[in-house]
């Protein structure tokens, strides 16, 4: 309890958030990190691009949460330490309900604050895409017009969810009906799995659904016109990458814009099937002339062999798999 409370001060002179943009024209990416106090990073730059889109600028001023969340995280650090010398089990649980509820409350307002930026946009803007919103992901990666937003937790962030994870399993281990002279109980072990579990699945990211007609191809910048041919490649980090041909993201990956070691998974139409996404190292692939794809990979991917069998019967061509695909 005191080394969470030590890393709750830390908090304090840390980055909790940060969100990451790239788009071509800034090849260095931009960034905008979150502070209990305010914001930092490229703000001036990130709020005349946003100027052109009709959104508001950003202001510390105009964010009351700045002069409130330094006070709530002076306040946990303090209890925390409290907790440590009461040494009572019921002060813990109550201080881990607190806790909870501050966490929840906090990412609802944060999805809010997005919210509310990325939708209430100036009818006057110089550019105007009807329809379109701009609200950052809360976590992960999401493609904006021709940026990349990856939001992610910073090192405050990251010092927030270990100290959750400490008071967690403190609870639990406290939990005097449940525990065991001789180890710990098997509600234990599973209450531990499944709070890692959740963990680990809010901060990775799964395959977007691809809109025709909206999101445009990562390699050649056209913008995707065929449901039966686009492609994903998603990083360990959670960025995603949209494409609209197998030529696309065979060609994207060979120039090494992401190196292999980053690469979480590779996904493709299934031609077949509602052209639902399928992972590329579990399909099977046609390669055929009379396929007729958008930037002429000429590439089909199935999710079972009877239904690439199927399509053979219309178009006659060379049958592969993803690793064979990856040496042409």
């Amino acid at each position: 309890m005191f080394v969470a409370a030590i890393g709750l001060v830390i908090v304090l002179f840390t980055p909790i958030w940060r969100i990451d943009l790239d788009a071509p024209q800034y090849p260095e990416g931009l960034s905008l990190t979150i502070h209990a106090n305010g914001l930092r990073g490229n703000v001036d730059i990130i709020n005349g691009l946003n100027h052109y889109i009709g959104m508001k600028s950003l202001h510390n001023e105009d964010f009351v949460e700045f002069k409130i969340l330094p006070f709530c995280i002076m306040f946990f650090a303090a209890a925390f330490a409290m907790v440590a010398i009461i040494n009572k089990r019921r002060w813990l649980n109550i201080l881990f309900a607190l806790f909870v509820s501050f966490g929840v409350v906090a990412m609802i307002d944060f999805w809010k604050w997005e919210y509310n930026y990325g939708h209430n946009l100036n009818p006057d803007a110089a550019i105007i895409v009807p329809g379109m919103a701009y609200q950052p992901p809360l976590i992960g990666f999401k493609q904006l017009l021709n940026f990349g937003a990856y939001s992610i937790p910073a090192t405050g962030g990251w010092i927030f969810i270990g100290t959750g994870l400490i008071l967690l399993f403190l609870v639990v281990f406290e939990w005097k009906f449940f525990k065991r002279k001789t180890g710990l109980s098997n509600f234990y072990k599973t209450s531990v799995a499944l709070a890692l579990f959740v963990f680990a699945g809010s901060c990775t990211s799964g395959p977007d659904a691809i809109l025709v007609g909206k999101d445009n191809c990562q390699f050649c910048k056209m913008t995707i016109s065929d449901s039966r041919f686009g492609a994903e490649l998603i990083t360990k980090k959670g960025k995603l990458y949209k494409f609209d041909d197998a030529h696309c993201i065979l060609s994207w990956m060979k120039e090494k814009k992401v190196d292999a070691g980053q690469t979480q998974s590779c996904y493709l139409t299934d031609f077949s099937n509602s052209h639902s996404l399928i992972k590329a190292a579990s399909a099977v692939f046609l390669k055929s002339d009379a396929l007729k794809s958008p930037m002429g990979g000429n590439i089909a991917a199935f999710s079972d062999i009877s239904d690439l069998n199927a399509v053979m019967k219309q178009y006659n061509g060379t049958v592969l798999h993803w690793n064979e695909l990856l040496k042409l």
